[in-house]
């Protein structure tokens, strides 16, 4: 008897060890910006910020592991794609989410960036979230904003897509995805090989003085991409006010206009076109505008169609 008893306390050693081990291997620890975060186990009510995130979510088939999204029609950013995409999800927030808000939908995950999101010092961040077991993971472009990090790149959104396949378990269609879009922006380019980048400007927003992309925001590398250069690549900043004399200084040839909120890309490129303190630019003088959508200017996984678009606009094929 005593034999038995001395076997099962055996086996039920064993079997704690094993389970042990069975938790140690399911862990999964991700670099986020300047942390590392580990998962014992995949999401199960994720909040994502953004239509740029959101749709990277979307993307990744991950909408049944999520219990709604934020920040997107308080901006008008919800164009009729990401309005099917996410039609069966509700808008936790308009704009950006208080810890409330993610606290009552009991969420486990949230995937938001540095001023997607998030304000350094503000209300949410992974700290303030933290006890409430609310893992944040950041959207790479953003760690600008707590960390030095080299200038924006589509690995970026690469980085983001296999890094959020790894947190829900889906690497290999992370992996494919990446993969697909590699191989398909490597055909768009392969024609295309500028020796003299066309000199490009982006406006966002603003008239007294204009927001824009500047070294560290994800139009950089689009630009890039599709042999230009963004003027303003020596702005130290990821999106940031500038003065209508730099842009003036510099002469783009090309003007891309980001689209989104109340004021349409029509009305920005007519206030430029119109404006007579603007009449000497190259762009303006051979009316050389382009248009990208918010959620094709943001990393995101329609920047290979942003490339395109750019592809197209700059050489006209």
């Amino acid at each position: 008897m005593k034999l038995i008893s001395m076997i099962k306390i055996g086996m039920l050693t064993i079997l704690m060890i094993l389970q042990s081990v069975s938790i140690i291997g399911a862990q999964t620890t991700i670099k986020s910006c300047d942390r590392d975060v580990t998962f014992t186990s995949p999401p199960k009510r994720a909040i994502s910020n953004d239509v740029n995130l959101t749709e990277m979510m979307l993307v990744l088939g991950l909408t049944d592991r999520m219990v709604g999204y934020t920040g997107i029609s308080g901006w008008n950013k919800l164009d009729a794609k990401m309005r099917e995409g996410v039609n069966a999800l509700p808008e936790l927030s308009k704009k950006y989410p208080s810890k409330e808000v993610l606290v009552g939908a009991d969420a486990d995950f949230f995937f938001a960036g540095w001023n997607y999101g998030m304000k350094v010092g503000g209300e949410v961040t992974p700290q303030t979230l933290e006890p409430f077991g609310i893992k944040v993971y950041e959207l790479t472009e953003s760690c600008t904003h707590i960390m030095k990090k080299n200038k924006a790149s589509i690995d970026d959104m690469y980085n983001d897509l296999l890094n959020l396949g790894r947190i829900f378990g889906v690497e290999e269609r992370a992996k494919s995805l990446v993969d697909g879009y590699r191989l398909e922006l490597s055909k768009e380019r392969k024609d295309h090989k500028a020796e003299n980048p066309l000199r490009v400007f982006v406006y966002d927003s603003g008239e007294d003085a204009p927001f824009t992309a500047g070294l560290y925001a994800m139009p950089t590398a689009l630009i890039e991409a599709a042999g230009g250069t963004n003027i303003m690549d020596d702005f130290q900043k990821s999106w940031g006010t500038v003065t209508w004399e730099e842009v003036i200084d510099r002469n783009p040839e090309v003007i891309v206009i980001v689209n989104y909120g109340n004021v349409t890309a029509e009305q920005k490129r007519e206030f430029m076109m119109s404006n007579p303190a603007f009449a000497n630019l190259d762009a303006v003088k051979n009316d050389r505008f382009v248009t990208l959508e918010y959620v094709e200017a943001t990393p995101g996984p329609r920047n290979i169609n942003a490339v395109k678009t750019l592809l197209k606009a700059f050489w006209g094929s």
